[in-house]
């Protein structure tokens, strides 16, 4: 274990050392922060203001935090949002990406303090492409502007990130407000939930939170392609695909502060939720998609084919010309999608080694000192 002792930063902040942390962190347990496929046991991490800081050669190092707040029409809630915000992490950089607000949200954020900028393509995966290309940190905090997330467990989330070298920690929603969670979307996060772990062999049990923690590496090794609302379920999968380090923390979730409005649809979002899944599935795991559909095709052709099978092996004859087309149609489908499933499956391999790669060429988060 480390033995050198405490220091102070530039700025005169109390800076844990390595050692110390570790020490610290060792001593406490609680059942509201655990490592996904970790089953030994869950891990908690200290809530702390100031985060383990290394010695660079140059002084003192500390990691730069930047919280990322997408903002839509939320004038009833992006102050407090904002205050919340600095309040648990005092020297973070707060940036609200504005989409096109008409209710003077953007002046609003610019007087608390906060780093305002603009993006005109409506939707949320829109605004998180800009937030993740624009902003230089080591680790990024996305929240929603409607000030319904636990800010102050922003500081425990970033202390999990960086004690285990994760790259990204999931601020999995709990809530006993009825009213924070409009009417069919616990039932719906649920079923979207267990479909992606259906689909994709694990899981995280919020996979719609918005309240996420990001490390540098991946924020700008992913590829944001969401133009809407699917895209925490994007992230989900791109992390999953990859298998990055990943962890979830239970949070508080309140209900959204008088004069706020929720954005969401539930069946329209439901919907575009469910089609990505899908698509990503698709373009994921081409062999077993395509593989399906050749064995329903392959499975019809041959429920057909049987009369005609046994027709012939006691007649010798074929009557039914049209169903024998019919079947052979149906037994070139089923060996195309077949194919087709297979050379997807090596085009597949090839573009996740690529992002693999891109991924790499980052440093882990507990290596913060040194810029890329």
């Amino acid at each position: 274990m480390d033995k050198r002792p405490a220091s102070r930063g530039s700025a005169g902040a109390f800076h844990f050392g390595r050692g110390m942390a570790d020490e610290m962190l060792m001593t406490f347990r609680h059942p509201h922060v655990a490592l996904l496929g970790n089953g030994r046991g869950n891990k908690v991490y200290a809530s702390m203001k100031e985060f383990p800081a290394v010695d660079s050669g140059e002084g003192i190092a500390s990691p730069r935090i930047a919280v990322i707040l997408p903002c839509y029409n939320e004038a009833g809630a992006i102050v407090r949002t904002v205050e919340d915000f600095r309040r648990a992490l005092p020297s973070a950089e707060i940036y609200v990406f504005d989409n096109n607000s008409s209710d003077g949200s953007r002046e609003l954020a610019a007087g608390a303090g906060a780093i305002v900028r603009r993006v005109a393509q409506q939707g949320k995966g829109h605004v998180v492409r800009r937030m993740f290309a624009d902003v230089d940190a080591d680790i990024y905090i996305m929240a929603d502007g409607d000030a319904t997330y636990e800010a102050a467990a922003a500081p425990r989330m970033v202390a999990a990130m960086l004690e285990d070298n994760l790259d990204m920690v999931v601020g999995s929603r709990r809530s006993e407000i009825e009213q924070a969670y409009r009417r069919g979307h616990r039932f719906g996060n649920w079923a979207l939930t267990s479909l992606l772990k259906q689909l994709f062999g694990r899981s995280f049990t919020d996979i719609l939170s918005g309240y996420r923690v990001f490390s540098r590496r991946f924020v700008k090794s992913f590829p944001v392609l969401s133009a809407g609302f699917e895209i925490e379920t994007e992230i989900s999968v791109h992390a999953l695909e990859l298998g990055m380090p990943v962890a979830e923390v239970v949070t508080a979730y309140g209900a959204r502060p008088e004069g706020s409005v929720s954005k969401l649809s539930t069946y329209r979002d439901g919907w575009r939720i469910l089609r990505t899944i899908l698509t990503l599935y698709r373009i994921e795991r081409p062999v077993l998609f395509f593989g399906i559909i050749a064995a329903l095709l392959a499975a019809s052709g041959l429920i057909l084919a049987t009369p005609l099978i046994l027709t012939y092996m006691e007649t010798g004859l074929v009557p039914r010309f049209p169903t024998a087309i019919l079947v052979t149609g149906l037994m070139i489908l089923a060996t195309l999608s077949g194919m087709c499933g297979l050379i997807l499956d090596t085009v597949v391999r090839g573009r996740r080694e690529v992002r693999r790669l891109a991924y790499l060429a980052f440093r882990a988060p507990s290596d913060f000192d040194r810029r890329d």
